[in-house]
């Protein structure tokens, strides 16, 4: 309205994911070993050098590395919690493949110079959209091919629509996408629940 013949100049768009990493999505069950043993098939089913495993809470990084150890996966642990010493060890442990797999927390999503993951597995899907896309960075780079794929319950289609609305495509599932009628069931279904738990 006021600018003549104005020209927008963008260097990258934001929040997009390299080219070069495979999406993957995979349905899943809430309860949490089942969700646990839905990681683990997906873990054996792809041919993996190493990964980065991101959890939403501190709590479920150490629920699911001591779950990953018990059934015999090479496994570190990273979040927030931990004393610079043990982040270090961890990390430089992942780096010259000591450990295969690494359970983490946001922490390992932005800063952190780990050149080479073949693989990136969001248990939990990000609260925020853009999380996504650091997550998932993690892998790919320097024209690298990766992997990323992303455990999916019912509760996360809502989350999930919105990384797919910030992408501008949808993310292909591995077993087949839920019907729109059940996904929105399960948002309705989400949204009544403060609802229900009020009136009581």
């Amino acid at each position: 309205k006021f600018l003549h013949s104005p020209e927008l100049i963008e260097v990258a768009p934001q929040a997009t994911a390299a080219a070069t990493i495979v999406q993957r999505l995979k349905r899943t069950s809430d309860d949490p070993a089942g969700k646990r043993e839905a990681l683990r098939a997906l873990m054996r089913e792809t041919d993996v050098k190493n990964a980065i495993i991101f959890c939403n809470r501190k709590k479920d990084v150490g629920i699911l590395y001591r779950s990953l150890q018990r059934h015999g996966f090479n496994v570190g642990a990273l979040h927030g919690d931990m004393d610079q010493h043990q982040r270090t060890a961890t990390l430089d442990a992942f780096r010259n493949g000591q450990i295969a797999f690494l359970a983490a927390s946001d922490v390992a999503a932005r800063g952190l110079d780990i050149p080479d993951v073949s693989h990136i597995f969001n248990y939990d899907v990000p609260i925020h959209p853009e999380d996504y896309v650091h997550r998932i960075g993690r892998t790919g780079r320097a024209g690298r091919e990766g992997f990323a794929a992303m455990l999916v319950t019912p509760r996360d289609y809502k989350a999930l629509k919105a990384i797919e609305k910030m992408l501008r495509h949808e993310i292909p599932w591995i077993d087949g996408a839920p019907s729109e009628d059940e996904q929105r069931e399960a948002i309705e279904a989400i949204r009544a629940v403060p609802v229900r738990m009020f009136c009581r």
